[in-house]
């Protein structure tokens, strides 16, 4: 495993982070300590999480039962702001406020069992509260213990940089990272986002890296997908797909003795801002596949490659 800091923090993840989204959904509650645990063996530090995954905190109930006695090994990333169906209470929409906060935080704790988290990032935008209250909220976290470091999920590159300002002119704690959807099928970030992260110093955390699953080689141009896969109860993923693209880095990877994941994932760990790629698995081969995936660097000339066949 690679182990680098998340931005310019004193955070260290390692290069490939566990998604814990299928904990409480796609697997079976039984099949998660063997995976959590694997994924420690294997290096993995860094496990991501909600509040909302799993059905409104079933995933952080399952993972905080999959780690108990080796708390210390890892860093627990979980996000609070989405809706949680009630299960904070009544919120009226206003989820990046002060009271919300306290609430969710609380709960999240309990069901991680746990006195911290490592890294505590608001989900996505709250456009009722103003960000000073919610980086306030944040920074009392802190203070207390009860959190790390704080990031955030689904901002724009103008909303990273609004809060960043906000966060050192306040005198409040700064996010260290941003979630948002990357990979070789989706670069949009690139465009506004990735700056916007240099320039603050934040590490950005890909999510969807394998692009709903269509860069890890299991599907075909014309063919139904393989059952049991996530495809297959999406039929409008694979009909949208650009094969264009997924053939093109097959026929990259097929070039170089390389698999479509080791580009996935190892590809984009190597992109600028990246700091750990997310990745789900609800398999032990899969942790041990993404893994191996992730210590595959390219060279210089292997990246330029890359980005222009998926321009």
């Amino acid at each position: 495993m690679i182990y680098q800091q998340l931005g310019t923090s004193g955070l260290t993840v390692s290069v490939v982070g566990l998604g814990c989204n299928n904990f409480g959904a796609r697997m079976a509650d039984e099949d998660v300590p063997s995976v959590v645990g694997s994924a420690i063996d294997a290096g993995i530090t860094l496990f991501d999480t909600a509040d909302v995954y799993g059905n409104a905190g079933g995933s952080e109930t399952l993972l905080g039962e999959a780690l108990q006695g080796r708390r210390d090994e890892v860093v627990i990333a979980t996000k609070f702001g989405m809706d949680m169906g009630g299960s904070n209470g009544p919120d009226w929409g206003v989820r990046g406020s002060r009271r919300y906060i306290r609430i969710a935080v609380e709960n999240s704790l309990r069901r991680l069992g746990t006195d911290w988290i490592d890294l505590y990032q608001l989900h996505r935008p709250d456009p009722h509260t103003p960000i000073e209250e919610t980086l306030a909220a944040l920074s009392e976290l802190v203070t207390e213990g009860k959190v790390r470091y704080i990031g955030s999920s689904n901002l724009t590159g103008w909303q990273v940089v609004d809060a960043d300002w906000t966060a050192r002119t306040g005198g409040y704690e700064a996010f260290v990272s941003a979630q948002n959807e990357y990979s070789w099928l989706h670069r949009e970030a690139e465009a506004e986002l990735v700056p916007a992260l240099e320039h603050t110093g934040q590490g950005l955390l890909p999510f969807f890296p394998l692009a709903r699953g269509l860069l890890t080689g299991k599907y075909r141009r014309g063919a139904d997908a393989p059952d049991g896969t996530r495809l297959a109860s999406q039929s409008e993923v694979l009909a949208a797909a650009d094969f264009d693209t997924v053939e093109a880095l097959q026929s990259f990877a097929d070039e170089r003795d390389l698999t479509l994941l080791q580009i996935a994932i190892g590809g984009l760990a190597a992109m600028p801002a990246v700091g750990s790629v997310i990745a789900g698995a609800t398999k032990v081969s899969q942790i041990e596949a993404n893994v191996a995936a992730g210590l595959w660097e390219p060279s210089a000339d292997e990246l330029l490659t890359l980005m222009e066949l998926t321009a």
